[in-house]
């Protein structure tokens, strides 16, 4: 019987034949035409926020004298030493309490709205209160911004942050129950069974099961509604008069005179705005992400 010897040379080219990748079928070719959209989405998306970066560093006089995406030739902070000293940080504040005086209330609400309704005994009612939710998402702004100003007047709100506030809060519930709603309805009756035979009441199963488990979703209605918020301004516009009561997309007017506009101080005002959306962001990418793949992918 003879003995076969095998080579390092032999063993390299079988692991090589074994890890190669398998040979692409006939019929598959390369989506040349989905690849190039691509592309081309990308051009279109990422132009726009290299013109406003760019163009944020350039003077005025220089603005409309080159090339708008030419990078600037002598790059300066006078627009954003502008806009903070325009204001700026009192508009900051204002969007930021609007901003967190409607989301912590709406999305604590909302989760516990979620949680009655999915979990709730009383069937008939909670359906009810469901649809009248549902209903919600089918009424825009603009259609109730009338109501709402007669509202806001009676109640003696006009030109106030609370004015802001509650309206703000009214139109997050329902897009947050329905979210928030879903992905409870994913988790397994027997943990809830279980904490009710270990003597948990609602309110801990509410917290310590239900709220751990759908941090994801609520996250992901926190970061949407923040976002809502912050760039609203259909609402300021309406409900506020007096500067001292201005949010950032309204302090975008102070650069605006009667014949020109500032361009550069303008966009250095959107770097600024955008920041705490990129913290944001940064702080819940991981959350929203899984909020998002899990709750609206459904």
């Amino acid at each position: 019987m003879g003995v076969t010897h095998t080579t390092g040379l032999d063993r390299a080219a079988a692991s090589s034949r074994t890890h190669r990748r398998p040979p692409r079928p006939r019929g598959e070719r390369p989506n040349w035409l989905g690849g190039a959209a691509g592309w081309l989405w990308l051009v279109v998306v990422v132009v726009p926020i290299y013109w406003i970066v760019i163009t944020s560093f350039k003077s005025q006089s220089t603005y409309y004298a080159t090339n708008p995406l030419a990078p600037p030739g002598e790059p300066t902070l006078a627009n954003y030493k502008l806009v903070i000293e325009s204001d700026f940080p009192l508009y900051f504040l204002n969007s930021l309490i609007v901003t967190v005086g409607a989301v912590v209330p709406a999305v604590a609400f909302a989760f516990m709205a979620a949680y009655a309704i999915v979990r709730g005994r009383a069937g008939r009612f909670l359906r009810a209160v469901n649809s009248l939710f549902l209903m919600g998402l089918a009424i825009p702004l603009q259609a109730t911004i009338i109501p709402i100003y007669l509202i806001i007047i009676r109640l003696r709100l006009y030109d106030s942050l609370t004015a802001l506030i509650l309206p703000s809060m009214a139109f997050a519930i329902p897009l947050s129950v329905l979210v928030l709603a879903n992905f409870i309805r994913d988790v397994p009756k027997e943990l809830f069974e279980s904490m009710r035979l270990d003597g948990a009441t609602e309110t801990m199963t509410l917290w310590r099961l239900a709220f751990p488990l759908t941090r994801p979703a609520v996250v992901t209605v926190t970061i949407y509604n923040a976002l809502t918020i912050w760039n609203g301004f259909l609402l300021p516009l309406i409900l506020t008069q007096s500067p001292e009561k201005r949010t950032l997309p309204l302090a975008l007017w102070s650069f605006q005179g009667q014949y020109s506009v500032n361009v550069p101080a303008v966009l250095a005002s959107v770097m600024l705005t955008t920041l705490p959306i990129l913290v944001l962001y940064v702080l819940g990418r991981r959350q929203l992400l899984s909020g998002l793949t899990a709750g609206f992918g459904k």
